[in-house]
């Protein structure tokens, strides 16, 4: 069957990129090839909700210096590892915006860009980062596949050797169990 062959390179990849996590765990010279593979996608993840390149730059230095200060405590437990980088990024913004709201500029005014409604959208996206981890191991892949790094439910159902139908079922379940877990959360 077609559907086994991409499936195999999907579990080839994360066989490889838990490898290049453990191999960085053991020695942090090779955290390179971990950055050289996440950095655009990490840099263009801070870029869209900061807007500004030179803070963008500074917050994404920072992602991969947690990152790295961190590694030996990451877990591997079957999501990309760019998962958790997209956490500690999400993070890292929320945090940002918080700074900003409280640091008047040279004007004495609050700093442009930290409205209350976008830093409150940066924190239930960090959280929503945290109950994503949480989900069952095909759930967050899909999750994140669709998501995060925008795949087709075709390109999920290859990766993971499973037929479409099962990843939308996934999908659907994935949804569910966090829009509940939110409207929990918010009453």
């Amino acid at each position: 069957m077609a559907v086994r062959k991409p499936a195999a390179k999907g579990a080839r990849e994360g066989a490889e990129e838990r490898l290049l996590v453990e191999a960085a765990q053991n020695d942090p010279a090779k955290f390179g090839d971990l950055y050289d593979i996440h950095f655009e996608r990490i840099y263009a993840f801070v870029a869209r909700r900061v807007r500004d390149r030179d803070k963008a730059e500074d917050l994404t230095s920072e992602v991969f210096h947690k990152a790295l200060a961190n590694l030996k405590r990451y877990e591997w437990r079957g999501a990309p590892f760019a998962a958790w980088l997209y956490q500690i990024a999400a993070n890292a913004i929320s945090d940002y915006f918080k700074r900003a709201a409280r640091e008047p500029n040279h004007a004495g005014k609050p700093a442009e860009g930290s409205g209350e409604p976008e830093q409150e959208g940066l924190e239930d996206q960090a959280w929503l980062f945290r109950l994503v981890e949480k989900l069952p191991d095909d759930q967050r892949r899909v999750v994140f596949g669709r998501f995060v790094e925008q795949r087709s439910v075709r390109e999920i159902a290859e990766q993971l050797g499973k037929t479409e139908g099962a990843v939308k079922q996934l999908q659907f379940r994935a949804l569910e169990k966090l829009r509940s877990q939110m409207e929990g959360a918010h009453g």
